[in-house]
């Protein structure tokens, strides 16, 4: 009998141990190397695309890359996940221990801009450097920024349905996760995201992916977004005091697109003088997804930045 007990405990330790282990993570290079974590888009975003295009050869330059989905979201499907900064902490230390990494330079991309932005205001000690890459670091700016924009769009198309749906979008709460949604939908009916003059290179990298597993996997949780705005109550923040404070205590550079249409030249200028000039990049004929769009400026960047 207490065999059978015994049996029927482990077993269930066993099934608890497996729905936390959630994370999915990969590593690339010599754990040698110098650690960059990189740290995906979302709420109901993943690493895919850039596993898939920029992964390996940032290793290749002697770095040891690790990325990951974030909980919830990705590859790392767990239905009791919570999507909050503090649970996107936990789990980042997390990828810390399981690669014995004490210290690690962190690139951010878009909404992982301000998931790195707190864990280093939160871990100063574990971040050698946090990139800011195409990241999210004032969020009603924004917003304010997209919706003054392609107001201005469908106002010189004379587009009358468009310009009533953003007085609509304008009378929601600000706060809201439907907010946030049709805000990024004009940005991305009005190719917000969209480098202006793709290169070959960058679509032969987009062909790659959409050919490879990692575009096979490139799964996401439409419900991330709502549960993160119904769970997280820091759900439309500023970082730019954070910032201030950590550019003393760690390195912080800021690399852009040009046409990364979603933030306002001000957004940016405010940016650079926090950073400061000599730590902050932008890139010509190029938008959102920096890593593809102008791939080789943005590793021999990150390359000189972080060696």
């Amino acid at each position: 009998m207490n065999r059978i007990i015994l049996l029927i405990f482990s077993l269930v330790t066993f099934a608890l141990h497996a729905q936390t282990s959630t994370i999915y993570s990969k590593s690339y290079g010599k754990n040698t190397n110098p650690a960059i974590i990189f740290i995906h888009g979302g709420p109901s975003g993943n690493a895919t695309l850039f596993e898939g295009t920029t992964a390996q050869k940032l290793a290749d330059k002697g770095f040891y890359l690790i990325a990951y989905d974030r909980r919830g979201e990705g590859r790392s499907i767990d239905s009791a996940a919570t999507f909050t900064y503090e649970e996107a902490r936990k789990d980042l230390n997390e990828i810390y221990k399981l690669y014995n990494i004490k210290k690690a330079n962190l690139i951010a991309h878009s909404f992982g801009g301000l998931v790195g932005t707190i864990f280093t205001e939160q871990n100063p000690e574990k971040v050698n450097a946090l990139v800011l890459a195409g990241a999210l670091f004032s969020q009603q700016e924004t917003y304010d920024h997209i919706l003054s924009t392609t107001k201005a769009i469908y106002k010189e198309k004379n587009d009358s349905l468009m310009l009533s749906k953003i007085i609509d979008i304008e009378s929601l709460d600000k706060n809201s996760a439907a907010y946030r949604k049709q805000c990024f939908e004009l940005a991305g009916q009005n190719n917000y995201f969209k480098m202006p003059y793709p290169t070959t290179e960058a679509n032969n990298l987009r062909n790659g992916y959409e050919q490879s597993d990692f575009f096979k996997n490139n799964i996401r949780n439409s419900q991330a977004p709502i549960l993160f705005y119904k769970n997280e109550i820091r759900n439309n923040i500023d970082t730019k005091p954070i910032l201030k404070k950590l550019k003393n205590q760690i390195k912080l550079f800021a690399i852009y697109g040009k046409q990364d249409n979603i933030f306002s030249e001000k957004q940016l200028n405010d940016l650079q003088k926090i950073v400061t000039k000599k730590n902050f990049k932008i890139i010509e004929n190029c938008s959102h997804y920096l890593f593809v769009d102008q791939q080789e400026i943005f590793i021999e960047t990150i390359e000189k930045w972080l060696k």
